[in-house]
């Protein structure tokens, strides 16, 4: 077992074991492979002799999976949802950190311990949460985009808080330090707009024309720039993220993206696999109890705090509670912030073993939330209005007539149909649930609202059943079911166009009587203006682009 190859090929094998067996209860395969590093850890098999070796490796992993997300992120996502995720995120560090502060206290942990767990619970795990959101395809959606942005935040503030930790020893705050950290973020940042901008754009056609060339250089500019960012005290996951950003707008990027998947998913099973090896679970007795109350407010007070900041902030009480679902597990920083307490001697092993089992509990709790998300919305939907606010200033505007035409979600396409409307010269309305986006229609004069396109309530007080054409560009697939059913049954003679990422789901909202489904790799909302223009708002003039869209989708299920 000397041999690292070896040693890898077991664990794997191992992983791909029990890997199954979570498979076959229906079980989420990140909770098997944390399972695995338990297993193979130094509480049962104790087999690795490596583990420094397979640490490093798993960084790749962590790597990988901030650059992809970084991909999908251009910057004109990022100005969408900068201001609402900065401060989320600042605002639920410290809600969390003052009440995990009291909750110590009250259990009897010294001041200097408090503080230390009250920190440990405060930051949320960006690895795991950007995985599961990236499995469900959601990571483009809003409340994708702005736990995104929250958890960006939380990683800069959590290498200050180490930056600040690390510096204790030496006698006090090491401002020098954290200056010349921050400069070199402004430096990094400004050096990696211009190759996004005057850069990558004049080598398009050199980086791209050749398979295999843009792949490895892919790879070497993800990996690179997250060195560099590492070297400058600043994340490998901020580093790794920015790197993506520089490249999201590039015609390549789609391209980069699906080839460095698979291997993106090796390394972060590693990940996972090292995050079990590492957990410390001793005196479990004395720590039980303790352990069970963070974990708690881990899993419900932190999601509590950030429902209520984006209730404040405007956001439905849907995008609030997906939003609020990420923050519900302690994170990997948390461990390592408190092993350093534990280093420096401000905290016993006992703290390191609470907050360990905390992540283990919460790591496993949130796991499934996200994943069932839905469901849990529509089973606590009812009590969740407390955090909407129904009187909102943006709840519509002032010519809400029976417009020909609604268009629910502005983001992802719809300029290009407002202008068509406009020069078809019809009524239409806009409606949006990100309150950044009503700013922009507001400004805009558009004829807008803002709401939920599956609150039925909502959809009352707009009088669908007047409306000749109905258009979703919003991404998720429950959202466009709901609302081609409900047109279906209020207004059956209403052109119904929505969105769709897949043909299987393309087939189901035809099956559900969408008239036509717009699939980003087959038709653009481009193709869809023209189409208006050459039929109008006559239903049965897009019989014939939906039958021979409807001959492709079966092609491809």
């Amino acid at each position: 077992m000397d041999n690292i190859f070896t040693q890898l090929s077991l664990i794997l094998v191992l992983a791909g074991i029990v890997s199954s067996v979570m498979k076959l209860l229906k079980q989420p395969l990140i909770i098997g492979n944390v399972f695995t590093g338990l297993i193979v850890g130094p509480y049962a098999l104790n087999i690795i002799n490596h583990p420094d070796e397979l640490r490093d490796l798993s960084q790749f992993g962590i790597a990988l999976l901030l650059f992809i997300i970084g991909l999908g992120l251009n910057p004109r996502v990022i100005r969408e949802v900068g201001k609402a995720s900065t401060i989320i995120g600042t605002g639920q560090v410290l809600f969390t950190a003052t009440v995990g502060y009291v909750l110590s206290q009250l259990l009897g942990f010294s001041p200097t311990e408090s503080a230390f767990i009250a920190i440990g619970l405060t930051f949320s795990s960006t690895i795991i949460i950007l995985k599961l959101l990236s499995d469900k395809k959601e990571t483009s959606q809003l409340h994708g985009k702005v736990a995104t942005g929250m958890l960006l935040v939380q990683d800069i503030i959590a290498t200050v808080v180490l930056i600040i930790t690390a510096g204790i020893q030496d006698g006090g705050v090491p401002l020098p330090r954290l200056s010349m950290t921050a400069g070199f973020a402004i430096l990094l940042g400004s050096l990696l707009y211009l190759f996004s901008v005057y850069v990558f754009p004049r080598f398009t056609k050199f980086i791209s024309n050749s398979q295999e060339y843009l792949f490895l250089f892919s790879i070497a500019w993800g990996f690179g720039v997250a060195s560099v960012f590492a070297a400058a005290n600043l994340s490998i996951e901020v580093g790794a993220l920015f790197a993506g950003v520089a490249l999201a707008t590039q015609p390549y990027a789609s391209e980069v993206s699906s080839r460095l998947r698979p291997l993106r998913d090796f390394f972060i099973v590693l990940f996972f696999i090292v995050l079990g090896v590492e957990l410390e679970l001793t005196s479990l007795g004395d720590i039980l109890i303790p352990a069970c109350i963070f974990s708690v407010f881990v899993l419900l007070g932190n999601p509590l705090i950030v429902m209520s900041i984006m209730g404040i902030l405007g956001y439905t009480k849907k995008t609030s509670f997906k939003v609020a679902l990420t923050v519900a597990q302690i994170s990997e920083f948390s461990l390592i912030f408190v092993l350093l307490g534990n280093e420096l001697g401000l905290v016993n092993q006992q703290i390191v073993s609470i907050l360990t089992l905390v992540g283990l509990i919460t790591i496993a709790g949130s796991t499934y939330m996200v994943i069932y998300d839905d469901k849990l919305f529509n089973l606590f939907e009812k009590y969740l209005t407390l955090f909407e606010r129904r009187k909102i200033k943006y709840s519509q505007s002032s010519k809400l007539h029976n417009p020909e035409i609604i268009l629910f979600g502005f983001a992802r396409g719809g300029h290009d149909f407002v202008r068509q409307f406009k020069k078809m010269k019809k009524d239409f309305l806009v409606i949006d649930y990100d309150p950044e986006v009503i700013d922009t229609l507001q400004q805009q004069d558009f004829n807008y609202a803002y709401g939920d396109m599956t609150d039925v309530e909502f959809l009352e007080e707009i009088a669908l059943e007047s409306t000749r054409l109905v258009i979703s560009t919003v991404t998720d697939k429950h959202s466009n079911m709901f609302i081609t059913t409900h047109m279906r049954a209020v207004n059956p003679q209403a052109i119904v166009i929505v969105h769709s990422d897949n043909a299987d789901d393309a087939a189901l909202l035809y099956e559900h009587g969408a008239t036509y489904v717009m699939m980003p790799h087959y038709v653009s909302s481009e193709r869809i203006s023209q189409m208006l223009r050459k039929n109008g708002l006559k239903k049965s003039d897009f019989t014939p682009s939906r039958e021979k869209h409807l001959r492709y989708v079966q092609r491809h299920l």
